[in-house]
């Protein structure tokens, strides 16, 4: 399957718990629709520039918004 060991949930766990919307991401010029789309699937490459606007715009860490999943643990 096309899907990554790399998966973005906690960072849009972390979207939730501090109350900010995809559509101020795209506002604020974070990150584009296609990134977006890429983290809400899980699929596809991130630039690691855009990882790095993200870290910057959250202040956090890349492990906090991204984790390494084996594939055996995923179906």
């Amino acid at each position: 399957g096309g899907h990554m060991a790399i998966v973005y949930t906690k960072f849009l766990e972390m979207l939730k718990e501090r109350n900010i919307s995809i559509y101020q991401l795209k506002t604020d010029k974070v990150i584009g629709t296609a990134t977006i789309d890429k983290l809400r699937k899980n699929e596809g490459h991130i630039d690691t520039r855009s990882i790095d606007r993200i870290c910057r715009y959250l202040n956090c860490q890349p492990g906090d918004i991204l984790e390494y999943v084996p594939s055996e643990t995923r179906n």
